[in-house]
């Protein structure tokens, strides 16, 4: 049966171009309301301008669907807020959230100046929370909510130059598995996409032959399944060039160490066995690390738990 969002309204944030654009395109087609979302501002968050959100608007209604433009910059709590307020009192509701928007300011960590580092997270990670506080009490209370963010490599794996940009990126991989526990009772589901693609944050970093086959439609069906009814939660996808994947973030084994062996020294002979992932795990929940490491030393102690 065909994924449809018929009768469900969608807010995709940083819509105006590239992969939101893409995504308020796709949810439209599929029948969901869209409010296009974007500040209309430069890629390092400069300037400001209604146009290209309006123009995807006039895109989705050409096609015959249903949209809004919003100016809303996401960094500011009160215009986020009244985007949502704005949304519900027009539509009834807001059932999914698609957080996309992001402002790049590249440089490498010795010359980055702290500003730079603030606003950058200001846009993602802070205006990826606020998106996701004004829509969570309707949500909450209608027991029904998708949520997708947007993570990067450049944060669960690391680029030269992206401090910012990547410290912001991890902290959203937190947030996701925060909110996918605490939305549950509530069937909200939140999951998290890593995409790659031809956008404007990266058409200087990749080649013309490399572009081509990075269409920002590739990111799309990633999001929306992760929108979708039966939506998965607490998952984080890797999307680009028609390849999708489930990325895990993984703990050892480990071992446990006397106390008598409680020193640098020993942790350096041994680390060979903590470092093994032959017995890896992704790990469910923060508690569950406690456990784990409880258990260990119970064994060692011969204390029965």
């Amino acid at each position: 049966m065909a994924i449809r969002f018929d009768g469900r309204v969608a807010i995709v944030t940083g819509a105006g171009n590239g992969l939101g654009r893409a995504h308020a395109l796709g949810l439209a087609s599929r029948g969901a309301k869209v409010v296009v979302n974007d500040f209309g501002g430069a890629r390092d968050g400069s300037g400001g301008s209604l146009s290209p959100a309006e123009t995807v608007v006039e895109e989705i209604r050409k096609a015959g669907g249903t949209a809004m433009a919003d100016g809303a910059d996401v960094s500011n709590f009160e215009q986020v807020t009244a985007m949502v307020e704005r949304a519900t009192k027009e539509w009834g509701s807001v059932d999914l959230l698609c957080a996309n928007a992001g402002i790049l300011r590249d440089k490498s960590f010795g010359k980055m100046e702290a500003a730079d580092f603030q606003k950058v997270l200001d846009v993602h990670l802070v205006g990826t929370f606020y998106c996701c506080k004004a829509a969570w009490a309707g949500m909450r209370d209608r027991n029904y909510g998708r949520i997708v963010l947007t993570t990067s490599s450049s944060g669960l794996y690391g680029n030269f130059g992206q401090a910012n940009y990547g410290a912001a990126k991890s902290g959203m991989v937190g947030l996701m598995n925060v909110l996918a526990e605490e939305g549950r009772k509530s069937d909200i589901r939140v999951n998290i996409i890593s995409p790659t693609a031809a956008t404007r944050m990266t058409e200087e970093l990749l080649p013309p032959q490399a572009l081509q086959l990075m269409k920002p439609n590739a990111i799309t069906p990633a999001v929306e399944y992760m929108l979708s009814e039966d939506a998965p939660t607490r998952t984080i996808m890797g999307a680009g060039a028609g390849s999708f994947a489930v990325i895990k973030i993984v703990e050892s084994e480990g071992i446990n160490l006397p106390e008598s062996e409680w020193t640098p020294d020993a942790v350096a002979a041994h680390f060979a066995e903590i470092s093994d992932m032959s017995k890896a795990k992704a790990l469910q929940g923060a508690f569950e690390q406690t456990q784990k490491y409880v258990a260990q030393a119970a064994a060692r102690a011969g204390v029965k738990l």
